[in-house]
């Protein structure tokens, strides 16, 4: 699958397990230095960077003889930017920041700056996009990308913070934010707020009519300004301009918000701690049976069942509608190091296609489909039922793409007090519903293995795949990764998240 077509110097298509970066001839001696740099080894070693190596045409067919070809490992799933939470938002950030850093010091740059150069690999923010580097002129202090990642990282932020603007709202604006939209929106008294001042009103007050810039990255041969005769000097005043960035990135993410679900498991009174040890015994039952390699967590709230996984030796995709409980989990995980990759999502109004002719960003089921051993749905069909209103059928439907075997659901019974309390008076649509209705509906793709019920008459149900049905499943995901093959047109600053 072709993915590229903004980037003069390369392109990058996707297979089953890599990624694989076509340098163009006009980039090959660039990228030769930079592969061969001190810089780019301890960028790998740190993790920071995505690994390289020269690809073969022996071990990939579409890789042309003569040509360069690059192979980078494949990250699943894909993240993007409007689907990271605020600390997220601010590692991708101190990353992109870090990095340039050290490239100043090794006499490189960063041409780049977005967030859409940035992948969670787990909890950590990794980049993927190696055709940002060039070497620099030692007696520029200029850092070409620091309007775009003022642009892109910055001003998100700041909107967030004082507008209440939500990030997942970037889908729509790919090159961020300009200073004058945040400067009309903001109230005339806080536009002389100090952390206002510098990248908002002054930048809006004293912007100069001119070309307006082009979606394409400036080429190799920009003219640079603001050069000096010493090149020490220009390094401090480069390593200057990243520290002060630093700091705004700090200061516009440093708010930590709660929220009802992010206090869940200290509020929520329809569990007794016998049944909160309950569940999660039968959890670690079914995860000692079933061993799953990958699994996916509908709804992880703060990540309780998500860390559990890990523990068990899966790696995880932890999905969250809501931002402050998905944040504490996110926090857990880069702080212990788990292979936790954790996603701002609704699973009943998916993140879709964007971008360009729907082909620059995959939608959420076209990234999780047929990908995971073992499908974590607690607590949540009661959400999907009474909030979304959607069949059971659907939502059986919906596990039954997603998961290769086995799925772990809770059933919350009309007599629970959350169930009442979201039923508002419609008793007559869903009041009836029982655990019969759930299995019914559920019984075309499933069989049920285990069942317990809890002291507050809430159900577990470990269920299984039929084998008829896993090798539909597995056609289907054979399918989609040939028709991806069929699919050309993303972004150069996506690199590896196409």
């Amino acid at each position: 699958m072709e993915l590229t077509f903004r980037d003069p110097a390369g392109e990058l298509r996707l297979t089953a397990g890599f990624a694989l970066r076509r340098v163009r001839p006009n980039a090959e001696e660039e990228t030769q230095a930079f592969l061969a740099s001190p810089l780019r080894s301890s960028l790998e070693q740190s993790g920071d960077l995505i690994s390289s190596r020269v690809a073969d045409s022996g071990s990939h067919p579409c890789v042309i003889s003569g040509e360069f070809w690059l192979e980078h490992p494949r990250l699943d799933p894909i993240s993007y930017p409007w689907e990271w939470t605020t600390a997220q938002w601010r590692a991708a950030a101190e990353l992109t920041l870090r990095i340039a850093g050290h490239a100043i010091d090794a006499g490189w740059t960063l041409k780049d700056a977005t967030p859409l150069n940035v992948v969670f690999a787990g909890p950590r923010p990794m980049l993927v996009d190696v055709l940002s580097f060039e070497r620099r002129d030692p007696r520029s202090s200029v850092w070409l990308a620091y309007g775009q990642f003022v642009r892109t990282f910055l001003l998100p932020l700041v909107a967030a913070k004082y507008l209440s603007w939500p990030l997942r709202a970037t889908l729509f604006d790919r090159d961020g934010y300009e200073p004058r939209q945040i400067y009309d929106a903001l109230p005339r008294w806080r536009r002389l707020n100090p952390d206002l001042l510098d990248v908002v009103t002054l930048a809006t007050l004293f912007e100069r009519p001119g070309p307006k810039r082009s979606g394409l990255k400036q080429s190799s041969g920009f003219k640079k300004t603001s050069l000096t005769t010493d090149p020490a000097l220009a390094t401090h005043l480069l390593q200057k301009r990243i520290s002060r960035l630093r700091g705004q990135i700090q200061n516009a993410a440093g708010r930590h918000c709660d929220s009802q679900w992010s206090r869940y498991e200290q509020s929520a009174v329809h569990y007794q701690p016998t049944d909160i040890e309950e569940k999660q015994q039968f959890v670690r039952r079914a995860l000692a049976r079933c061993q799953p390699k990958r699994v996916l967590d509908i709804g992880a709230n703060t990540g309780t069942y998500s860390l559990l996984a890990a523990d068990a030796g899966a790696t995880v995709v932890a999905l969250d509608s809501d931002t402050a409980a998905l944040e504490v989990l996110w926090r857990t995980a880069a702080k212990q190091n788990k292979p936790i990759t954790a996603l701002v999502v609704n699973i009943a109004r998916p993140t879709p296609a964007a971008g360009w002719r729907n082909r620059e960003h995959f939608s959420l089921l076209d990234r999780l489909n047929g990908g995971f051993d073992l499908v974590l749905m607690l607590a949540v069909i009661h959400h999907l039922i009474l909030r979304e209103q959607l069949p059971l059928a659907h939502i059986a439907d919906l596990c039954a793409g997603l998961t290769r075997r086995w799925l772990l659901l809770e059933w919350v019974p009309p007599s629970d007090p959350m169930f009442q309390e979201w039923l508002r008076g419609r008793d007559d649509l869903y009041g009836h519903l029982t655990e019969s209705d759930l299995t019914h509906a559920f019984a075309p793709h499933f069989s049920v293995i285990e069942r317990a019920q809890l002291g507050n008459g809430r159900v577990l149900l470990l269920l299984d795949r039929t084998s008829d049905r896993i090798s539909e499943r597995t056609s289907d995901r054979i399918s989609i990764e040939d028709s991806a093959e069929q699919i050309a047109d993303s972004p150069r600053e996506e690199g590896i998240t196409a």
